[in-house]
């Protein structure tokens, strides 16, 4: 007996996939060939928030630890953030923009915006507000599953 396929446009998962190349293949038409979309995000927290420390931005940014120490790395060795010794905790490092590094997040955050204006096109005014809250609600679930010390997060 021949099993039936799976309608893939009913799994999350895959248009997820599908909507992540899009996003990628206009970041690097309309934005940057060289800082990434999470490298972008890491500058950005830093311009809402200066100092804080690298385990902390990981966390605003939804990045675990190997991602965010390589990111972090990427961005230090072109000279878009420095690391200070944080005075209070010798062990931690505080990040902060440098010129160049608040210079290339102006100069992305105005390319950002229009490329999400054409990556939105298809949906209405309406329905962006809608999409963007549906996808900040699922994506916060999934982060909240990514959590196993909170026992509240997992579906039961």
């Amino acid at each position: 007996m021949r099993m039936a396929a799976a309608d893939l446009t009913t799994h999350p998962g895959h248009l997820a996939r599908r909507l992540q190349q899009a996003h990628h293949l206009l970041w690097n038409a309309m934005v940057s060939e060289e800082i990434t979309s999470p490298q972008y995000a890491v500058l950005n927290t830093l311009v809402d928030e200066p100092g804080l420390d690298q385990r902390t931005v990981g966390e605003r940014v939804g990045l675990d630890r190997s991602t965010i120490a390589e990111v972090i790395s990427r961005l230090s060795r072109r000279g878009l953030l420095d690391k200070v010794r944080d005075p209070q905790d010798g062990r931690r490092s505080l990040l902060r923009l440098t010129d160049e590094g608040a210079r290339t997040h102006r100069r992305l955050t105005v390319r950002t915006a229009r490329m999400n204006q054409v990556f939105l096109a298809p949906l209405t005014a309406g329905e962006r507000t809608v999409f963007l809250d549906l996808l900040r609600r699922v994506a916060d679930a999934a982060e909240e599953l990514r959590h196993p010390e909170e026992p509240a997060a997992l579906p039961r």
